[in-house]
């Protein structure tokens, strides 16, 4: 029996890098649909944890999101490990700052599948889940466009790592997700 390599967190390979790259922007995404964030809110995040040397300026976050290989214009700009480790860092500040809003609507989310409720049915969840398939059919290119049944169940996948993100110990909960994602 043969066991697969370790994933290796300093330096992942190209497949590795394109699903991280994916898999951020994402996230990104998630947050956005769930609480309005824009670049704005991103790029404060970059010069609190002191990473406006690696995030500059929108056109900078910019290309870093157009980097997914799920995005129209996908490749424009190739993520590092470094610029991996920066998203990872800002995506779940802001979920910590976000917490608030994503425990609400997990609970939203919670509380339709006890009652076998469809979660578009519940104001905050609807939202979300109009604003993500809206965000997500905008941006996308139009071979990663998925059915919206698909569509909802990732951004609902998404919500609950959102959760996870935003802990204490999230951006290492991400960093490893990012990894265990790309294998």
């Amino acid at each position: 029996m043969t066991s697969q390599p370790a994933p290796s967190f300093d330096n992942p390979d190209l497949p590795q890098l394109q699903a991280i790259k994916a898999h951020l922007d994402l996230v990104l995404l998630s947050l956005e649909a769930l609480t309005g964030l824009g670049s704005d809110e991103m790029l404060a995040v970059a010069e609190k944890l002191g990473l406006e040397e690696i995030l500059s300026d929108r056109i900078t976050l910019w290309r870093l999101r157009q980097a997914s290989p799920l995005r129209k214009g996908k490749g424009r700009k190739k993520l590092d490990v470094d610029e991996a480790r920066a998203m990872t860092l800002i995506s779940c500040t802001l979920a910590a700052q976000q917490q608030f809003a994503i425990r609400n609507a997990v609970a939203q989310l919670e509380k339709s599948t006890a009652l076998k409720r469809a979660p578009h049915r519940e104001p905050i969840l609807g939202d979300y889940l109009d604003r993500f398939n809206s965000l997500y059919q905008e941006r996308m290119a139009e071979e990663e466009q998925a059915k919206p049944d698909a569509i909802q169940r990732l951004a609902l996948k998404l919500l609950i790592d959102l959760l996870f993100y935003s802990s204490q110990i999230g951006s290492r909960r991400l960093w490893v997700a990012l990894f265990e994602r790309s294998h």
